[in-house]
């Protein structure tokens, strides 16, 4: 059964980094585009950043563009996000999620808690 676990969340204060990862396992990830998502509290999930399975194409939120940065190591089987100049707003809980729209397969992470407070 396939699995996502994130990890790399906490809190930091405006203008600070971070950088969340989200390891895979029981799939073959090489073949599953990755796509990070938050949610804040009171307010639906949206989408942050995606990449393609090769890891050639990125599409960003016009919210984060300029200051995150998706990627994915696919020998590792990891995928990644680095936030910079994060701001109170970007305070969510955030979710990575993998996918293979060929055969119709999602897997979800549990997701990680990113605070941003002085």
């Amino acid at each position: 059964q396939g699995q996502l676990v994130e990890s790399g969340g906490g809190l930091v204060q405006p203008g600070g980094s971070l950088r969340l990862s989200c390891a895979a396992s029981g799939f073959t990830f090489s073949n599953y585009a990755m796509t990070w998502y938050r949610q804040a509290p009171g307010k639906e999930r949206e989408l942050v950043a995606a990449v393609t399975s090769s890891g050639r194409s990125t599409n960003y939120a016009d919210s984060v563009k300029g200051r995150f940065t998706i990627s994915r190591d696919n020998a590792k089987a990891t995928g990644y996000l680095q936030m910079n100049s994060l701001k109170p707003n970007d305070t969510a809980v955030y979710y990575c999620e993998a996918r293979n729209i060929y055969y119709n397969i999602d897997y979800w992470g549990q997701g990680t808690q990113v605070t941003v407070s002085s």
